[in-house]
């Protein structure tokens, strides 16, 4: 097994044209990898803490560096413990949350070439519940961007369209498919300034009402002749909008029926947890109930939502927690309560794809990667497309 021979830290761009810490490796047969932290603009308040770009490099050059040079491959539950000292807070408040996962993504990297093994069976060795080989993640695709991640007026973050198909080309093809003929349909109802996109590459026009985006897309896929073959879902990152509980509940309540929902993520704020458990004993049984800013991949706040019935399902995203280690028992957990795991990408992403093999290797039952569209989005989707080839 080899070791880490040199360890540096350097700025790269996001989608957002915001500055972010990349991470490189070299390791010691001469290879070398790197790793990319992503960054939420709509984020859980439990989330770990992240640092500006600049003390990120800082930490990973004059810290990080240090305690690891030299440091041998294969260990990943070794070398993330010994992240979670070398920071020495509750919630990675000295180092930054996307310090850490940028050099833990990076250290599993390595650790996968060095065992001559794909990042996600590197992965799913370490994560430990046996997943079948042929287990293939449902696609949840933002085809229509709202709240933070769009300036067009909508309350709710986002419009999913989830394809109904056995494999990830099909999926792909068939959100591929209805996202175009989207953007011709908006074009021509709204004029060509109707196709701008919001964070997530998904199209962000104004709309007349919340409710407008989902008969459009029920339209469209009706006229491909795809309406068998999709579901729709929305997350709402309810958080900060002001309508009421009442008025929220009423408009799931609409949607679910009107649309036959299959995924609800977020429907009320992030620590409002009866509600998410009103609303899951009433509709539970047949809508995936979500939590992501109420769970933020953390097992305290998850224990609270299982506590209390919030959810049956959650979203996982590794820069919530800071380092691959966490993320994995999150999961592992997520599975010993019944939960379905929707692994997700962030609205700042970069090219990086490690999110894509973190979604196979745990066998995720849905992956969020934003639209099919956007290199940083469509990155993500080929290397989905690529594991299920060499599967």
């Amino acid at each position: 097994m080899g070791k880490i021979k040199q360890i540096s830290a350097s700025p790269v761009l996001n989608s957002r044209g915001d500055w972010t810490v990349q991470v490189d490796l070299i390791l010691s047969d001469g290879s070398r990898v790197s790793a990319s932290a992503p960054q939420g603009k709509s984020s859980g308040s439990a989330e770990a803490h992240e640092v500006d770009w600049k003390s990120a490099i800082k930490n990973i050059n004059e810290i990080i560096a240090k305690e690891f040079k030299g440091a041998p491959l294969g260990s990943q539950n070794f070398v993330d413990k010994r992240l979670l000292a070398l920071d020495g807070t509750v919630n990675k408040n000295r180092l930054g949350g996307n310090t850490t996962l940028a050099f833990s993504t990076a250290y599993a990297k390595a650790s996968a070439s060095a065992k001559k093994l794909p990042v996600w069976k590197y992965l799913r060795k370490i994560f430990g519940p046996k997943v079948a080989d042929s287990k293939r993640p449902l696609l949840f695709c933002n085809l229509i961007n709202g709240g933070a991640h769009a300036d067009n007026g909508l309350d709710f973050q986002e419009y999913l369209v989830i394809p109904q198909a056995a494999s990830i080309r099909e999926s792909t093809d068939i959100a591929a498919k209805i996202y175009l003929a989207l953007k011709k349909y908006l074009s021509k109802k709204y004029g060509a300034g109707a196709t701008g996109v919001g964070d997530e590459g998904g199209f962000a026009p104004v709309f007349e009402g919340n409710t407008k985006p989902f008969e459009i897309l029920e339209k469209v896929a009706k006229e491909e002749k795809l309406s068998k073959k999709v579901c729709f879902g929305m997350d709402a990152a309810a958080t900060g909008i002001k309508l009421s509980k009442q008025e929220l509940t009423n408009f799931y309540a609409n949607i679910i029926k009107r649309y036959d929902l299959q995924y609800l993520e977020d429907p009320f704020s992030e620590n409002d947890f009866q509600s998410f458990a009103k609303l899951s004993g009433k509709f539970g049984g047949k809508v995936w109930i979500a939590g992501d800013d109420l769970t933020t991949t953390n097992l305290a706040r998850m224990q609270e939502a299982y506590e209390s019935k919030s959810i049956n399902s959650m979203i996982i995203k590794p820069n919530q927690i800071g380092t691959v280690s966490e993320a994995l028992a999150a999961v592992r957990q997520a599975r010993k309560w019944g939960w379905k795991v929707v692994v997700s990408h962030r609205s700042g992403e970069t090219n990086d794809d490690f999110i894509a093999d973190f979604a196979y290797g745990v066998g995720a039952d849905g992956v969020k990667l934003g639209a099919p569209a956007r290199g940083e989005r469509v990155a993500k989707y080929n290397r989905l497309l690529e594991i299920e080839r060499e599967i």
